[in-house]
């Protein structure tokens, strides 16, 4: 940080254009999310304007979820109602925007091969899982954590850090939000958890009745997944709580 000014720093040149692409599509495609202005981009660094704020918490998940709904049906109702989730998307320059499984089916893998899934029989579940929730409309995931949401003290809520984005089903990424705000925070109540998911569907079936559908029992698959997925970090990056053992979908 300088001034006024945050600058990230990047490994290479490829990750810096694939956050500046990811940058602009979500400007221009989910406009419910507002994003810090972006100023230099460098070969190895990006620069954007300060903006001062919390991490969410979990009263403010009534809210993001609205935001996040109406951010995936935006982005469905401008670019991606002809999406497949199993094929890579691709932003108007040509360059592939990832699709839902490829990526995820590598991660599952990794956490085999970490320790974090028991054996072959515990990977081929997830996997099956992974492909059973693979339908119905594209939203995208850009990793929603509660450390990628800044809340200013005037109640406006930025949206941050754009490394990373896949298609995902609709709620998916939802799910990543819960998920994290109870590794952050610890659990949370079922009522708070289906509130949530009540008020994404509301504000996604604004744009199309079909996108408002995701159920709880599917939402669960997904937080499932998550579980797994974000295993690794558990203990870093504020996450100081585990997965609750009486959670039914996450109960051995």
């Amino acid at each position: 940080m300088t001034g006024s000014n945050f600058t990230k720093q990047y490994k290479t040149s490829d990750q810096v254009s694939a956050a500046v692409r990811h940058h602009w599509w979500i400007t221009e495609h989910a406009r419910p999310l507002r994003l810090p202005v972006l100023g230099v981009i460098g070969p190895t660094s990006l620069t954007y304007r300060w903006v001062e704020g919390r991490p969410a918490r979990p009263e403010d998940l009534p809210r993001l979820a609205m935001l996040l709904g109406n951010a995936h049906g935006s982005a469905w109702a401008g670019d991606l109602q002809a999406s497949d989730l199993a094929t890579p998307h691709r932003f108007q320059d040509g360059t592939v925007f990832a699709d839902y499984l490829g990526p995820r089916k590598a991660a599952l893998q990794h956490r085999l091969e970490q320790g974090y899934l028991p054996n072959q029989v515990a990977l081929h579940a997830m996997l099956a899982l992974l492909e059973k929730t693979a339908e119905g409309p594209s939203a995208f995931y850009k990793d929603s954590n509660p450390r990628n949401f800044l809340i200013t003290d005037a109640g406006d809520v930025f949206t941050v850090d754009t490394d990373d984005l896949t298609l995902a089903p609709m709620a998916y990424d939802l799910a990543k939000l819960i998920a994290t705000l109870l590794l952050t925070y610890g659990p949370l109540p079922d009522q708070a958890i289906d509130a949530a998911l009540a008020a994404y569907n509301e504000a996604a079936a604004h744009y199309d009745t079909r996108l408002g559908a995701t159920e709880r029992d599917r939402f669960d698959d997904f937080l499932a997944l998550h579980a797994v997925l974000t295993a690794p970090y558990v203990g870093r990056h504020g996450y100081s709580y585990g997965w609750p053992p009486s959670y039914p979908r996450l109960r051995g």
